[in-house]
């Protein structure tokens, strides 16, 4: 994948490499958040600022991180005030693993240089071809 605007002899040109650089560090952010709470609330502040900037497959990464925030939080409080009945424990535990399965996901998809497949989705942003 080279692009001819691009000044390296690499197969990444510099402009794209700091173009996911900002989306990198919001999925990276989000992850942290199991350890430090506040880091997925300057991940989304960031995800917010850089929404309009970059390609179109770029700002479906953002698109995708935003949902993931807010989706996240609002299961993160139901299951939390369910804790008291049992099964919100496990409803906590489900939503960490979706969290993380979709931030590996995103991961991904920035890596190879691709668009979430569905960006608004509530699962895992499901390509489109399956």
């Amino acid at each position: 994948m080279t692009d001819p605007s691009s000044s390296s002899g690499g197969n990444v040109p510099v402009k794209k490499s700091d173009d996911t650089g900002m989306a990198l560090i919001v999925y990276i952010l989000y992850l942290v958040a199991f350890v430090i709470g506040v880091s997925a609330i300057v991940g989304v502040i960031l995800a917010y600022v850089q929404q309009g900037k970059g390609p179109v497959w770029l700002q479906s990464h953002y698109q995708f991180q935003i949902r993931t925030f807010w989706i996240g939080l609002l299961a993160s409080i139901i299951s939390g005030l369910l804790v008291f009945i049992i099964i919100g424990w496990f409803m906590l535990l489900a939503v960490a693993i979706w969290y993380i399965i979709r931030c590996v996901k995103g991961i991904v998809w920035l890596q190879a240089s691709e668009a979430v497949p569905d960006p608004t989705s509530w699962m895992f942003g499901t390509p489109k071809s399956a």
